[in-house]
């Protein structure tokens, strides 16, 4: 499970050869959730609203990227690094 992203102590990854909807999981404070790239909605899980805030702010600066990184890692190739929030 590559991990492509961390800020702010959050930690975004995406699983090797996951399923569809196209979506990312974050840990945070050892809470753990998953969310849909396209809508950018929990699908499972719970996240502090601060730190929910924080991971919607940045997956809509790279959504694009997120998609290509999801295609990458469910077709069992290396996901590229995303850059995190400033």
């Amino acid at each position: 499970m590559p991990e492509i992203s961390r800020f702010y102590g959050i930690v975004i990854q995406i699983y090797y050869g996951d399923h569809a909807p196209a979506h990312f999981h974050v840990t945070y404070a050892g809470q753990t959730a998953k969310v849909n790239i396209d809508s950018l909605s929990l699908i499972d899980g719970s996240l502090p609203a601060r730190a929910k805030g924080l991971v919607v702010e940045w997956a809509t600066l790279h959504q694009e990227e997120l998609r290509e990184a999801f295609r990458m890692a469910a077709a069992l190739e290396q996901p590229p690094k995303i850059a995190p929030l400033p």
